[in-house]
């Protein structure tokens, strides 16, 4: 039996030069390369290439991660040194697939700084930091990220690193060389979109666009809908608000008719959603669509996303947002009458919001009750179950609240803000002149632990805050160096220059340090951590300030009088950092950028550094992990290294595992302690992260991704009690999604049967209603 080698000549296949190619790669791990060369010589056929060899023992290598991570970590290096063996330098690379015009078409002001600088930037580079990267990592770079020529992978993980390097930084090398480190380095990212468009002609860097319905008209809907078409042609995100947007059966006067409402108009949008998919086939276009909860069609619009019913009534392909004032939650509260109004009857409703004792909705609101221009009456909490059962049986609305976005943003002074965006992180003023834009990055936070010679753990805040520093500048430049798919987007994130600098990874932090989420420390190092990124993310807007002068809009916003995201939480910074001097530059100086923190979900970039999703507990100790990129194992390695120190990792140990859903809380023989700290996200009661979340939320001056997660044992209680408390605390995002364990088995590798475990039925990809196993990948910084 022959192998074809690369070069086309053809050898024996020999057990032992599989073997040597197994071991070369083994070094360090706990594994036997001899069982991965066993697997696959019996794979193997006449004439296989070697390429084909290496895929066996990647592979072969990958479904063994359920033993140890380090199966895993096998698998990348050989699939890395296979791709290395398959693709040229920088240099060469980035010629071909400027020639690969079918394929890539990249930008020509990218390629003229590649000819010029390209040689010297290969020999920066350094191809063993794609090592850093494990299996999963690897694969989800290679489906979704890597360029390719002819469906074949033509660049390297570190190429892509310099790619977007070398467009953020220009002809700045030393910037260039400082970001492609930290890139490279894992300590921190820019969001998809960064990754996927640096280079290429149409270099759509920018992660949320939130759009306006431009007027209640079919001129204006249709021109929505074009903008719509336009920002998702280029892979990007969106956020559409149409309180403004009349209900059913409402009059039309240019015709003498009555309106259709919401429902068809939304089928258009659906519909739209699904053919200008993003970036050109790589996935569907996502639309989320923010309505308040007084407009007359709310109840149907409820239903769009439903699994049953008549198909034309359901908008399946749509996200859908609440968009919550207080009032509401207040009559819940108190089991009052909630009033539905068609918006041609209370246009001003939309534009008006609660800011302390300025109850300027509540007042309006009550008033047009008081006048009768009411349609329909119905208990609030009678609305609110329609909420949470459209969240159970689909996972959606999310729940945003109007009036704590409007009274806790420094947009505040440009209008009332409508809606968020696809991944209800993003808060900024949107109206029929203006489509905002956010571009978005998240630091690794494990990147930032030490450990000491005591065996304990710390955080290097320094070495934290000069990486926030250079990430800020870094997305301020990306504004500059951006394609933009629509002149109002352009406009708009020119004249405020909002950024979203976000986290991925807190559960490894806690698990490192040996915190459990809900306790005071881990409550204390959230905060710590969160306030630092504040504050740093302040001072780098203001140090380029006062080189480049504020952003335009600038003028009239709270941080111009000297009121910062706590002020407007009427909190206080705890930490010894220098609040006040900073608020005097910031008075003087102004900022560059009139928004900075978001906490956006990260499930795609997370997944290559290997970390856990934004700030969320993780998901399962072992488990299935299922991305666009394809279906994997994923274990978690803090619990595999602690269960090895205490001798208790063994198959045994695995099974048991696994047939307890992915957790530990029913193995007694690891340790209580142990077991708290590991539990998994739909362990932990929903407040504690809720309680996370407000821990941090004075410092996060857009908003955070919240998801929510529960056992099958979903209830309407249980719902009405999160939302209630995220309200009640003063969250801007009530809940992203609802996230519930599936009732049906699902499946499992090959585990013999443990007496001892209380069978559970397993989690493996938190179940929801997004039909992507992805969240929204264009906020996955």
């Amino acid at each position: 039996m022959k192998i074809i080698k690369r070069d086309g000549t053809q050898e024996e296949v020999k057990f032992d030069k599989v073997l040597k190619r197994v071991s070369a790669q083994s070094k360090g791990l706990k594994l036997d390369p001899a069982y991965i060369a066993q697997k696959v010589v019996g794979q193997l056929r006449d004439g296989i290439s070697s390429s084909e060899v290496d895929k066996l023992l990647s592979e072969s290598s990958a479904v063994l991660t359920d033993k140890h991570p380090d199966y895993s970590t096998l698998a990348a290096r050989i699939a890395i040194t296979t791709l290395h063996k398959e693709t040229e330098d920088f240099y060469q690379t980035m010629k071909k697939l400027s020639k690969a015009k079918d394929d890539v078409s990249m930008g020509k002001d990218f390629m003229k700084l590649v000819k010029e600088h390209g040689k010297d930037l290969e020999e920066y580079i350094d191809y063993q930091r794609d090592f850093l990267i494990d299996y999963f990592g690897f694969e989800v770079l290679s489906k979704s990220y890597l360029l390719k020529i002819d469906g074949k992978i033509t660049e390297r993980p570190q190429h892509l690193y310099m790619r977007v390097a070398l467009e953020i930084g220009g002809q700045d090398l030393e910037r260039v060389k400082q970001t492609y480190d930290l890139l490279s380095k894992q300590y921190y990212t820019h969001a998809t979109p960064t990754l996927f468009n640096s280079g290429l002609e149409y270099n759509q860097l920018s992660s949320c666009f939130l759009v306006a319905a431009e007027d209640d008209s079919i001129k204006g809907i249709f021109n929505t809908l074009s903008e719509c078409a336009d920002i998702s042609k280029m892979a990007g995100g969106i956020g559409l608000h149409i309180h403004n947007v009349r209900a059913t059966g409402s009059k039309i006067r240019g015709t003498n008719g009555t309106s259709n409402g919401i429902i068809p108009m939304l089928k258009v949008f659906n519909e739209t959603a699904r053919y200008v998919d993003q970036g050109g086939g790589k996935r569907k276009g996502s639309f989320a669509i923010y309505l308040e909860p007084w407009h007359l069609d709310i109840e149907d619009f409820l239903d769009l996303k439903k699994p049953t019913g008549n198909d034309e009534r359901r908008a399946r392909d749509l996200f859908l947002a609440m968009y919550v004032p207080n009032l509401f939650m207040e009559r819940v509260q108190s089991d009052g009458d909630w009033t539905l109004f068609c918006p041609s009857d209370v246009k001003d409703l939309p534009d008006l919001y609660d800011d302390g004792d300025q109850k300027n909705f509540t007042k309006a609101y009550i008033e047009y009750e008081k006048k009768g221009v009411g349609q329909k009456t119905m208990k609030a909490k009678d609305l609110l179950k329609k909420i949470i059962e459209a969240q159970v049986e689909s996972g959606v609305p999310y729940v945003v609240y109007k009036d704590h976005v409007n009274a806790k943003c420094n947009q505040k002074n440009l209008g009332t803000i409508k809606s968020s965006n696809l991944c209800v992180e993003i808060t900024e003023y949107s109206d029929a002149n203006e489509t905002a834009v956010c571009n978005l990055a998240s630091l690794s936070l494990p990147k930032f632990l030490k450990d000491k010679k005591d065996g304990t753990t710390s955080f290097d805040y320094k070495r934290f805050g000069e990486v926030v520093e250079m990430a800020i500048e870094n997305l301020n430049l990306v504004i500059d160096r951006n394609y933009y798919p629509t002149a109002k987007a352009k406009f708009s994130n020119m004249k405020h220059r909002p950024l979203g600098l976000g986290w991925q990874g807190l559960a490894d932090v806690f698990l490192r340090m040996k915190m459990s989420f809900g306790t005071p420390e881990a409550l204390a190092l959230d905060r710590k951590i969160a306030e630092h990124t504040y504050y740093h993310a302040l001072r780098a807007s203001n140090r380029i300030a006062q080189r480049d002068g504020a952003y335009e809009s600038f003028e009239g916003s709270p941080a111009s009088k000297g009121l910062l995201q706590y002020d407007l939480w009427s909190e206080s910074a705890s930490l010894d950092l220098d609040w006040e001097g900073l608020k005097k530059d910031i008075k003087k100086h102004g900022l560059r950028n009139s928004l900075l923190v978001a906490m956006m979900p990260t499930a795609s970039t997370a997944s290559i550094f290997g970390n856990e999703a934004s700030f969320e507990p993780i998901p399962f100790v072992i488990g299935k992990r299922e991305v666009l990129a394809g279906e994997f194992f994923v274990v978690n390695r803090h619990l595999i290294k602690e269960l090895e120190e205490l001798d208790l990792w063994n198959d045994q140990m695995r099974d048991k595992i696994l047939q307890g859903g992915g957790s530990v809380q029913n193995i007694e023989e690891i340790p209580k302690e142990m077991r708290d700290r590991y539990r998994i996200s739909r362990e932990y009661s929903q407040r504690v992260l809720i309680d996370h979340a407000a821990i941090r939320a004075p410092f996060v001056c857009q908003s955070q991704s919240m998801n929510l997660f529960w056992d099958s044992d979903i209830s309407f209680s249980k719902l009405y009690s999160a939302l209630m408390h995220g309200w009640k605390k003063g969250l801007k995002t009530g809940s992203y999604y609802m996230r519930s364990r599936s009732k049906m088995e699902a499946r499992l590798v090959t585990v013999k049967k443990v007496k001892d475990v209380k069978k559970v039925e397993p989690e493996l990809t938190g179940v929801c209603a997004i039909d992507s196993p992805e969240d929204c990948e264009a906020c996955g910084s």
